[in-house]
């Protein structure tokens, strides 16, 4: 689906996009985002930005 948001490719939504969308959809919905943290684990922060938005999460190492 990245594809979809290059300049240079046109956008043509079909069965795949959509089935891949929906799967998406359901896995946000279905699987535990937040957990409380576990013992004394130390935690790692993953981030990325650009000129457009950025993102950041905070996980504990092997989870």
């Amino acid at each position: 689906m990245t594809k979809l948001t290059q300049k240079a490719i046109k956008f043509d939504w079909g069965e795949k996009e959509e089935n891949t969308f929906q799967l998406i959809k359901q896995k946000l919905c279905s699987a535990p985002i937040l957990a409380l943290p576990e013992g004394s684990e130390d935690f790692v922060v993953y981030y990325d930005a650009s000129h457009k938005g950025l993102g950041a999460m905070l996980m504990q190492r092997e989870k």
